[in-house]
């Protein structure tokens, strides 16, 4: 069995203080990816580095406090890819992949685009420009797993408040579309919702930190792990941990019937 393991932290030092890695200790994880680490090589504790029974990579934002992403692995890989090749991408920290004999799997942070309408624009710019490593790793001929914040809801079930957001940055018409021709156009499984097709707000991954949106449960589906057939379909089960508060996201549980 296979388990793999998303979370958008936050900052990785702020879950860290939070519980993340205790917690993490006691998942039996294989492969974990992290999102938004916030931090830069200098930031980070040998215990943040390698946890316990892991071996960490990473790919830091230049711009300190901001963006980044990691993968910790209980065995080492074959071969990093750190960035996409597009500098101003890779200069936010958004890209890192490793490869297996016969899995690869990427930790990939997506831009937000609710701030401005610049970033709304630097997400649509990170869309077109992602869609040939789409491409290129689907038609690759290895078994893929790509997880990670896409900062997009990509369907009315993935959010509460799905008619208010209608306008908004996440929910927008052209991303969720683009969403679409990601599955339906170039063939990769949301896994997540292939194992639970009518899961709604227990499948939410982030709430906005404002007013009670967790404890309400007014939230969003915005981490996913999307994966080619293969693997997609030796997928077994499902969870999002809410137990514990790490972040305002909350990591992605998938078990793979399947060795890496």
């Amino acid at each position: 069995m296979l388990r793999i393991i998303t979370a958008n932290l936050n900052g990785i030092r702020s879950a860290s203080t939070k519980g993340f890695f205790d917690w993490l200790a006691g998942q039996d994880a294989d492969v974990v990816c992290v999102q938004e680490l916030k931090a830069q090589v200098g930031d980070m504790r040998a215990t943040l580095l390698n946890p316990p029974g892991f071996f960490g990579y990473f790919h830091y934002a230049e711009k300190k406090g901001y963006s980044g992403v990691g993968i910790y692995c209980r065995r080492q890989p074959d071969r990093i890819i750190e960035g996409l090749g597009i500098a101003d991408i890779d200069a936010e920290g958004r890209y890192i992949e490793v490869d297996f004999e016969r899995l690869s799997v990427v930790s990939v942070y997506l831009p937000s685009g609710s701030s401005s309408e610049e970033r709304q624009a630097a997400k649509f710019s990170f869309m077109e420009r992602f869609w040939p490593r789409l491409q290129e790793l689907r038609r690759a001929g290895r078994e893929v797993v790509i997880c990670g914040d896409w900062n997009i809801a990509h369907k009315e079930i993935d959010l509460k408040n799905w008619k208010g957001n209608l306008k908004n940055s996440g929910f927008l018409p052209a991303e969720r579309a683009w969403l679409t021709r990601v599955f339906d156009e170039l063939g990769w499984v949301d896994v997540h919702r292939r194992l639970c097709p009518d899961a709604g707000g227990e499948a939410y991954t982030w709430w906005s930190n404002r007013g009670q949106a967790r404890a309400k449960n007014v939230g969003w589906r915005i981490d996913y792990q999307i994966a080619t057939t293969g693997i997609a379909a030796q997928a077994r089960h499902a969870s999002v941990f809410k137990a514990q508060r790490f972040s305002d996201h909350a990591p992605l549980i998938i078990d793979y019937d399947v060795g890496l």
